[in-house]
């Protein structure tokens, strides 16, 4: 039963029989790319090299799958660029996963795990010498299609994984222990992420025990962080399909909280004042409170509804260099949309990465998993 699973795993070495770590999830987003980056760069600091790939590239991967160029995940080239490793330690894809691509498999009735799973130890075997970090899937079963989900690669090479997993309440270990039942010794470490800055230190002391009890052996437990959860704002402005007013050169900017400009001007401005790195959205006839965020830690200005911005509006956007974008949808939608947008985008800037560095560091310990990995000690 999972209550009598041992909280010490037996050791896996790195040989052939396991020629890569598996980073994995319960459920999309929930953080894989920044422990990833963590990972690896201790694992570089260690002296050792690094090699990481995707099995199942996202739709808009770079390459063609069954072509000569190399089907390479854009996760996969950001982590390359930001770690410094040489193109020859990025792994390909085996398959692009898309809704065409699925239909075409599933209308071909295409279910050989093994045929995935063959193409990938090829892949593997001809990439150069080094750990090997492989990302799964989005969840536990995302990718059975192409024989490539996290399960099935972990028991075809059988291969450690470490789960990244966002931590709300007791509720959450639900899914851990689904993927503990499937993985069994696989199952090499949980890093719970997401959890309240207040909470971690409780969560720490009281729960990790517990969980470790059930055969879930606790890694790290991350902060919830608004910048690894923030997204650019020509994210939103393509998910909006917003027509951009000015400051074209500024949509790099990160935003991390939304603010609904409908209230009178005096309460606005008290509100505007305690947040930071906003998206502020208002009708596009609220002049007042349009130039009352624009004096405040706003990253862009989101016009809704009928009617042009006034000119000034515009020049003082320009003179703060503040993103002014106009959208054709009304307020309620585009909020609706910038919602689920934040913590659902991909971890491709440079400041993210830093900040994943840095929060990988101070609240994960692998000590554990390396030994377990019979990784070489730093001399």
């Amino acid at each position: 039963r999972m209550g009598e699973v041992s909280a010490v795993p037996p050791t896996v070495s790195w040989e052939s029989g396991s020629p890569a770590l598996l980073i994995g999830s319960c459920e999309a987003f929930s953080g894989k790319s920044a422990l990833v980056l963590g990972l690896a760069r201790q694992l570089l600091q260690r002296g050792l090299p690094v090699r990481f790939g995707k099995p199942l590239a996202a739709p808009d991967a770079a390459g063609v799958a069954g072509s000569t160029d190399d089907l390479i995940d854009d996760d996969v080239r950001f982590v390359g660029r930001t770690l410094g490793l040489p193109d020859a330690q990025l792994i390909p894809a085996v398959h692009r996963h898309s809704p065409d691509t699925s239909r075409q498999r599933l209308l071909a009735g295409e279910l050989h795990a093994a045929e995935g799973l063959a193409a990938l130890r090829q892949s593997l075997a001809a990439a150069p010498e080094g750990i090997t970090l492989l990302e799964g899937p989005g969840s536990l079963s995302e990718g059975l299609l192409y024989g490539l989900s996290l399960v099935q690669v972990a028991r075809g090479l059988q291969a450690p994984v470490v789960l990244v997993h966002p931590w709300s309440d007791c509720d959450s270990i639900d899914p851990l222990l689904l993927a503990r039942e499937q993985l069994g010794e696989l199952l090499a470490g949980v890093v719970l992420n997401g959890v309240e800055p207040e909470r971690v230190a409780s969560l720490r002391e009281e729960l990790v025990p517990a969980l470790e009890r059930l055969g879930l052996p606790v890694l790290g437990v991350m902060p919830r962080s608004p910048l690894l959860r923030s997204v650019t704002v020509e994210e939103l402005a393509r998910r909006l399909d917003a027509q951009v007013l000015c400051c074209r050169d500024r949509l790099d900017l990160l935003v991390e909280t939304l603010s609904i400009g409908a209230m009178n001007v005096n309460s606005a401005m008290e509100f505007f004042r305690r947040r930071r790195n906003m998206a502020v959205v208002t009708g596009a006839d609220r002049t007042d409170i349009q130039l009352a965020a624009l004096e405040a830690s706003t990253q862009c200005l989101i016009l809704t509804g009928a009617g042009e911005p006034l000119p000034q509006l515009i020049s003082r956007a320009e003179e703060l260099e503040v993103p002014l974008l106009k959208v054709e949808h009304d307020t309620l939608t585009t909020v609706e949309v910038i919602e689920r947008t934040f913590g659902h985008v991909r971890l491709q800037e440079s400041v993210k990465a830093t900040y994943a560095f840095r929060l990988v560091e101070e609240h994960c310990n692998f000590e554990a998993l390396f030994s377990r990995l019979r990784l070489p000690v730093p001399a």
